[in-house]
């Protein structure tokens, strides 16, 4: 008996002693961490805002696939679309997409942010160029949700990791959908 109680005193003794670690290391990297993602979201929105500017933002109180709305102006400050920090499902779990819409439901750039995609296949989607397949649809032209709705090579670009496709394709769809039933406003 006595030396069960001796194991049990050590290992809690070991479990108070991580925790206290743990803590510690956590109220140390917490406040780079959150720096950090702040940084990669002000990237974000500079790179898919282009020759526009940023107007208010506001945060999406109504959508869960939606957890920012940025509105977009012109040069002269006229509002004509938003920016989204979109919330989608690929391959690897969560993604999160941050795209710019004119008020019409076209989209103007998206840019991939946090994901969990698979290195060689589905990260793809990173690149800025993986992108380019989306620009100016969602308005006249829908937003290619299939692979067999993209020309012949950049549905090659996306052999190995269609889910991946279809998971960021369904988000940046959404997307425009939302900005159409905001009417502009």
């Amino acid at each position: 008996m006595r030396q069960f109680l001796k194991v049990g005193v050590t290992l809690a003794l070991i479990a108070a002693i991580a925790a206290t670690t743990l803590a510690f290391v956590n109220a140390v990297t917490a406040p780079r961490i959150a720096a950090y993602e702040m940084q990669i979201i002000e990237n974000a929105l500079s790179t898919v805002a282009g020759k526009f500017r940023l107007g208010e933002t506001k945060p999406s109180l109504t959508d869960e696939k939606v957890s920012a709305v940025h509105l977009l102006q012109d040069t002269d400050g006229n509002h004509i679309g938003y920016i989204l920090q979109l919330e989608g499902i690929g391959y690897g779990g969560e993604l999160t997409i941050m795209a710019s819409y004119l008020n019409n439901g076209e989209v103007v750039e998206a840019r991939l942010l946090a994901n969990a995609e698979t290195p060689g296949l589905g990260k793809k989607a990173e690149a800025p160029t993986y992108m380019e397949k989306f620009k100016a649809t969602g308005a006249a032209v829908p937003v290619p949700v299939k692979k067999d709705a993209l020309q012949k090579e950049d549905a090659d670009s996306i052999s190995g990791a269609t889910i991946t496709f279809a998971g960021v394709a369904k988000t940046i769809a959404y997307g425009s959908n939302y900005v159409k039933s905001l009417g502009g406003k």
